[in-house]
């Protein structure tokens, strides 16, 4: 995304921020505390600040800490040094860590001369390696296996009697439209997405847990402009994706919590739309967590015995 325009976003986010109603009450009792953030760091200047973001975290309750991807910019670099770096830092969080790809971490890394795949491959190596997350404490995860046994960063672990899965989907039109060699890309990972997405609806539905938690990296443009104003009769790379997110929410009927970063303003609404009527779809809540050139943390807890049982605070005004 341009950066003035991302800057100007998260401005006018921290402007009207004051005055946005939830759409989530907040129950009355706590369960387990949890953070999310995203979108950084950018360059050295938020190295620094994330160290700061680290200790922040390090003070706090929490049973895991998700970031939701990109971490670097988008021209990179895209280097191992700069991964293995990001890797030490991360380790430092004295929490479970998990970390999905961005764009800026893979796809968007042929802008500084390097391959998408093989910095998508050495992702999985350093950070999704094993069935733990990272962080100075580790906590299981489960991974995709076989026949998408190639995607571990789709992960899933249950809290407080929610599923909470993450997904490869990714800014910059989903990794479509570029070449030939990435549209198949696109569509073998999709593929990994909607099957993961199946699973984590039929073990809530089994074991009627309260809810779902889903965290990707994109803005999955909700509004259907993004595409049609950048690039036009582009094929579009998130159209799919959205169908299988109304299919989801109208057939669980479940509260659904979707956690994404991407356009690096925070919002907190229920953007999800059916199609036959307009109106939103009400168990879908969207929360987009800050990201460059705001390293700041997202709030999340659980109230499993709630009618809706995730709760968001943004913790800094």
């Amino acid at each position: 995304m341009n950066s003035c325009f991302r800057n100007a976003l998260a401005l006018l986010a921290l402007t009207l921020l004051a005055g946005c109603a939830s759409p989530l009450p907040r129950p009355a009792n706590r369960g387990i505390t949890f953070a999310v953030m995203g979108d950084t760091p950018y360059n050295a200047l938020e190295v620094a600040q994330l160290d700061n973001l680290i200790d922040e975290l390090n003070r706090e309750e929490l049973a895991f800490v998700v970031h939701v991807g990109d971490i670097t910019n988008g021209r990179g670099p895209c280097s191992d040094e700069w991964f293995e770096a990001r890797k030490r830092q991360f380790n430092r969080v004295r929490h479970p860590f998990i970390l999905i790809p961005g764009d800026n971490d893979w796809s968007d890394c042929h802008r500084s001369g390097m391959e998408p795949l093989e910095r998508i491959a050495r992702f999985r190596e350093l950070f999704e390696a094993g069935n733990e997350s990272l962080g100075a404490r580790r906590m299981p995860v489960e991974r995709q296996s076989a026949p998408h046994a190639e995607y571990r960063e789709h992960m899933r672990w249950e809290a407080d009697r929610v599923l909470f899965i993450t997904l490869n989907v990714q800014g910059g039109n989903n990794n479509l439209g570029r070449n030939a060699a990435m549209d198949a890309e696109y569509n073998r990972r999709m593929a990994a997405v909607f099957a993961w997405m199946d699973e984590g609806e039929r073990i809530v539905a089994q074991k009627q847990l309260a809810g779902l938690v889903i965290l990707i990296q994109a803005n999955p443009d909700f509004e259907e402009t993004w595409i049609k104003k950048t690039r036009p009769g582009a094929p579009e790379g998130f159209a799919e994706f959205r169908n299988a997110l109304r299919t989801l929410a109208k057939r669980l009927a479940k509260p659904i919590l979707f956690v994404h970063g991407d356009t690096h303003s925070y919002k907190l609404d229920q953007p999800l739309k059916d199609p036959a009527t307009g109106t939103a779809i009400a168990n879908f809540t969207r929360l987009e967590v800050w990201g460059s050139p705001w390293v700041r943390w997202v709030r999340g807890s659980l109230h499993p015995d709630a009618p809706i049982p995730f709760y968001v605070e943004n913790p800094r005004p």
